[in-house]
């Protein structure tokens, strides 16, 4: 499974606040997985452009090179 990057609590929570639906066990590592990716296309974009932080707008998928 490997680490996990979101606090399984706080989904849980969440989810049963919003909607008073239970959380499946798979839905945890399922959602770290996609945040990983998301993390990783944020790094590629800030090395891109030349920065050493990853940003914000470096998880947008419509950002463009800035001209800094």
């Amino acid at each position: 499974m490997g680490d996990l990057l979101v606090v399984t609590s706080k989904v849980k929570q969440y989810i049963r606040e919003k909607s008073q639906m239970n959380t499946a066990s798979n839905l945890i590592s399922v959602l770290s997985e996609k945040i990983k990716g998301l993390c990783d296309q944020a790094i590629q974009h800030a090395q891109a452009e030349g920065r050493k932080t990853v940003m914000d707008r470096d998880l947008s998928t419509t950002s463009e090179p800035s001209s800094q």
